[in-house]
């Protein structure tokens, strides 16, 4: 097990610099996403640690070894990684004990190591009741635990796994999600895991390094990432917040729809951008006696979604904005309305 430690690493392709400067600390033991749209550079950055591409600038070190700069670059056979990529490239002529020692048998490990390791492998991944089946024989589910326990047994220092769970339903998505961090608890691998999924992400990992075009915007915990977003894109990105901007008035406060909002954190000057989630809005029929951090708005659209209301609301100047409700008594389309929004969940954003 190593750390892994990205330095002001580029990438080009053509006049394109598709990783723009990126660097990031991945501690030993540590499961890290890289999340963002398509296009963001995430799988590129991957195939850079993989040892699959060169950089154009900056290095790539595995705990104190240099594995990659421009001028030089350590092949992928060198570098004790395992890498699952959205396909799982199984052996379909090979039962799922074969597929899973294939790495082992690669490496010439003595048949009793093998069984010793198949054993383990094949119970912590519960797949030993189906050890002599073939890959058409398996659910896509039972096949990317072939696909992770084929990583893992041969004991990489880095495991790296590109959209992993992206051909699965959406049920067995959210069950592997819960499967990928069990395992991640058992062997403690440096893990780098790429997804658009933001749930994926919430669920997987210790930290997220979110991208967008070629850079990380924000790296952090789960939590750090959703509660405290630094710029308009990861606040926009995780969890689908409002950001509504307005002119700063002063250190906590900025003009709103023309009505004065206290935020937290410091406003940017002039222009200042603030995000709040929709869920974090409270929504009134009648004008609260409380006028602090009180906004008039009007229902543009209502829909019923079971547990739950959302409403679009457009305040003064035009702004819109999404709330959630609990399902409660639905407020009709055209009505004036007012929004509570809590000052500490009005974060002031940095960019």
């Amino acid at each position: 097990m190593a750390s892994v430690e990205l330095r002001n690493l580029t990438k080009n392709f053509g006049s394109v610099a598709v990783v723009n400067d990126v660097s990031l600390t991945i501690a030993h033991g540590t499961l890290v996403c890289l999340l963002g749209p398509s296009g963001c550079g995430k799988t590129t950055t991957l195939r850079l640690i993989a040892g699959f591409m060169e950089p154009n600038a900056g290095e790539i070190r595995v705990g104190d070894r240099v594995v990659s700069t421009p001028q030089k670059s350590l092949p992928p056979e060198r570098r004790n990684m395992s890498m699952i990529f959205q396909s799982y490239a199984l052996w379909p002529h090979m039962t799922v004990a074969g597929n899973i020692a294939y790495g082992l048998k690669l490496r010439k490990v003595d048949s009793d190591t093998i069984k010793r390791k198949l054993d383990a492998i094949l119970a912590t991944t519960r797949l030993a009741p189906l050890a002599d089946r073939y890959p058409g024989e398996l659910s896509g589910g039972q096949q990317q635990r072939v696909a992770l326990a084929r990583a893992l047994i041969v004991e990489p220092e880095t495991l790296l796994l590109d959209e992993p769970l992206s051909n699965l339903d959406a049920n067995l998505r959210e069950e592997m999600r819960f499967e990928v961090r069990r395992l991640h608890d058992e062997y403690r691998y440096t893990t780098v895991y790429v997804t658009h999924d933001q749930s994926e992400a919430m669920t997987t990992a210790d930290v997220i390094a979110v991208m967008n075009a070629g850079k990380i915007e924000q790296a952090g915990s789960p939590e750090e990432i959703y509660n405290r977003p630094r710029s308009k894109f990861v606040a926009s990105f995780i969890g689908m917040s409002n950001v509504i901007t307005g002119k700063k008035l002063n250190d906590n406060q900025i003009n709103f729809a023309g009505t004065p909002l206290r935020v937290t954190g410091e406003p940017q000057p002039g222009e200042a951008a603030v995000s709040i989630r929709q869920h974090q809005i409270s929504l009134f029929a009648k004008e609260p006696a409380n006028k602090d951090n009180i906004v008039a708005a009007k229902i543009v659209r209502q829909v019923f979604l079971g547990s739950s209301r959302d409403y679009m609301v457009e305040v003064a100047g035009g702004t819109q904005l999404r709330v959630v409700t609990s399902a409660g008594e639905g407020i009709s389309q055209g009505s004036d309305v007012w929004l509570h929004l809590p000052v500490e969940h009005c974060r002031a954003l940095v960019s």
